[in-house]
């Protein structure tokens, strides 16, 4: 009933919102009653998903073109946003990229500039712009990190960078907006099951091998789907007033009983995620 929508006629700014996470948080906040703006770079699948979203409950959706790296491509999605609804409520930083599985011998430091660019500079650069907004309706920010923040992985140390980078972030940023009563708060996905997530699997020389691990480094045996990510970024938005700075972890309790840590006799990475010759 639309007595009940959690986020009835509130302003949410989602990067990212075409596809995977982002696009199941921005079904989730339509559907509870929010006004939702996105952007991808993708233009045929923004649009596309604009279309799907507009009919997924009360609220709407809106598509921005925009590259979260490109500054005059950020103030122009922020601008255009508050042009049409006035306000903005809500910004949920999740555009990201995450590499392929490699050491930090086979990285250049122009690979890890451009990730760093997209992880964080993104996210910087959307924060910056929405705040004057953000202040006004004494909105929160939520940003989307991961689980390697806290815990690692092999194979990942500039995606771990980037995302610790985020979490850091986080924290400091909800030092200084707290004045504002701006709340800024974080989660932390483990193995999500999403577009990329599949292909990548897919692309691996045994993909039930590998899905079969995503499912098992989770203590409920699968992956998170994106909805659920996107049911956690509406509570942070809603009902968590009184929590910022915080992380949510969304896991499935992978950090738990002691993660296998020998995958240098087990082959956990360099055996199952080889690619398909």
């Amino acid at each position: 009933m639309e007595g009940h929508l959690r986020f009835k006629d509130k302003v949410t700014v989602i990067t990212g919102g075409s596809s995977g996470i982002g696009k199941g948080c921005a079904t989730v906040f339509v559907q509870q009653g929010s006004k939702v703006v996105f952007c991808s770079y993708n233009e045929k699948e923004g649009k596309e998903a604009e279309k799907e979203l507009n009919g997924k409950g009360p609220g709407e959706a809106l598509f921005i073109f925009a590259d979260v790296t490109k500054e005059d491509d950020i103030k122009n999605m922020i601008n255009k946003t508050v042009e049409r609804y006035g306000k903005i409520d809500c910004v949920i930083n999740n555009a990201g990229q995450h590499p392929e599985y490699r050491t930090i011998d086979d990285y250049t430091a122009e690979e890890f500039r451009k990730l760093f660019e997209v992880n964080v500079l993104g996210y910087f650069l959307v924060s910056k712009y929405a705040l004057p907004h953000l202040r006004k309706t004494e909105g929160n920010i939520i940003n989307n990190s991961s689980m390697t923040a806290h815990t690692a992985a092999g194979w990942s140390s500039m995606y771990c960078a980037t995302k610790g980078a985020v979490s850091a972030m986080t924290r400091a940023l909800a030092i200084d907006e707290a004045k504002y009563n701006v709340r800024v708060n974080s989660f932390s996905g483990g193995n999500i099951d999403t577009p990329l997530s599949n292909q990548f699997i897919n692309s691996t020389a045994n993909p039930e091998e590998t899905g079969q691990i995503f499912s098992n480094i989770s203590l409920l045996g699968r992956r998170c789907t994106a909805a659920e990510c996107g049911m956690t970024c509406l509570y942070l938005a809603s009902d968590a007033t009184f929590s910022t700075g915080i992380d949510i972890h969304v896991s499935g309790g992978a950090e738990l009983n002691y993660a296998c840590k020998n995958i240098k006799t087990k082959g956990f990475w360099p055996n199952s995620f080889l690619k398909k010759k």
